[in-house]
């Protein structure tokens, strides 16, 4: 972007940068006008940009003064030969509309061409580097004294609650409720992350990362390998195929299915491995076999009959409860339905209803 409001031989060259880059990582068309440039000034010295840039030759100079004296400076060395601003940290707040300013003072007076030149510019996930920053000074001797007294342990109830307002917020479907919770979701791991990498023999958010990748990778053979995988279902399969190969030791169906999750969406995590084990008939079975009742329940084992061999059936009407419950699940499993998003469909409409009672 550039403006040259009169005749000039010369330009100024406003040279933005991204912090979120090592210094000196700048374009080739910025490092001609860094060459080529008569003056390269910047305000200062200490700053990682100019120092890394007169490291690497160009000659550094600083320019100090308000946002005026600096436009009139910057634009009367620019007259007759090119000269390159090498934008401050804070953005340099004023700068550009004092240079519109003192162009427009000139008149019909020469004035160079004014452009703004990108030297670098963010990747995809840049911001992230400023979370990890903004957490590194919270965890900081001089940051917050709340943070700086978290556990993983203590965490845990805000990790439990914020995932629990993430699946509120993405079912709402408000996109700025869900930005905010994905947020709040995201602050977890880097906060465990942070408390993790303080111990010595610890790990860092780069080792969260490095472990994701690499699973990620691994269990996706059909995308960064010559495994065919012809649609969602297959792709699936493979996943569990490496996930067990992964993880040997886990010989029942239904080791790993942590038993802190929410006993609606275990029932269903039951469920489904069960299934992919072949044993989905017989969960049915087991399920219809203690809907008979309590009292035939009870009757099963005082006598020491049992059909599906080592499962005990709990007498009375909490089994029966139990097996319409789990029957739900099944028939909502059957029907592709997700039984907890759906209980929770009920519930707001539920939290949303009129209740006043009218008048007879």
């Amino acid at each position: 972007m550039a403006w040259s409001p009169g005749p000039s031989t010369g330009r100024l060259s406003l040279l933005l940068t991204t912090p979120r880059l090592a210094p000196g990582l700048l374009s080739r068309e910025a490092w001609r006008r860094l060459e080529e440039a008569s003056a390269v000034l910047a305000r200062s010295l200490a700053d990682p940009q100019p120092r890394a840039i007169s490291a690497a030759g160009p000659a550094v100079s600083v320019a100090e003064g308000d946002p005026r004296a600096l436009a009139r400076e910057l634009l009367e060395r620019a007259d007759q030969s090119p000269v390159v601003w090498i934008g401050s940290p804070d953005g340099d707040p004023g700068l550009t509309e004092a240079l519109a300013t003192e162009a427009t003072r000139r008149g019909g007076a020469a004035t160079p061409e004014v452009e703004v030149l990108v030297g670098s510019w963010d990747q995809p996930g840049a911001r992230l580097l400023d979370v990890i920053t903004v957490m590194d000074r919270l965890r900081s001797p001089s940051g917050c004294p709340w943070d700086a007294e978290q556990t993983h342990q203590s965490l845990v109830p805000y990790l439990v609650e914020e995932a629990h307002e993430a699946v509120e917020a993405i079912e709402s479907g408000d996109d700025e409720h869900i930005l905010e919770e994905l947020g709040d979701v995201l602050l977890q791991v880097v906060f465990h992350a942070r408390i993790a990498a303080e111990r010595e023999d610890g790990f860092d958010i780069d080792d969260v990362s490095a472990r994701l990748v690499d699973k990620l990778v691994h269990r996706h053979p059909h995308v960064f390998g010559d495994v065919d995988a012809a649609d969602a279902a297959a792709v699936e399969a493979n996943w569990e195929e490496l996930k067990a190969a992964e993880k040997p030791d886990r010989e029942h169906p239904l080791d790993g299915i942590p038993a802190g999750m929410p006993d609606l969406a275990r029932a269903v995590k039951v469920t489904t491995r069960l299934e992919r084990a072949g044993l989905g008939q017989w969960l049915r079975a087991e399920v219809d076999r203690r809907l008979v009742g309590g009292s035939a329940a009870g009757e099963s084992v005082a006598s020491g009959e049992s059909a599906t061999a080592g499962v005990p059936v709990t007498a009375g009407e909490d089994s029966v409860v139990a097996a319409r419950l789990f029957e739900v699940v099944l028939d909502a499993r059957a029907l592709g339905v997700d039984p907890s998003a759906a209980l929770r469909a009920l519930l707001r409409d539920l939290r949303a209803a009129d209740l006043d009672t009218p008048s007879p």
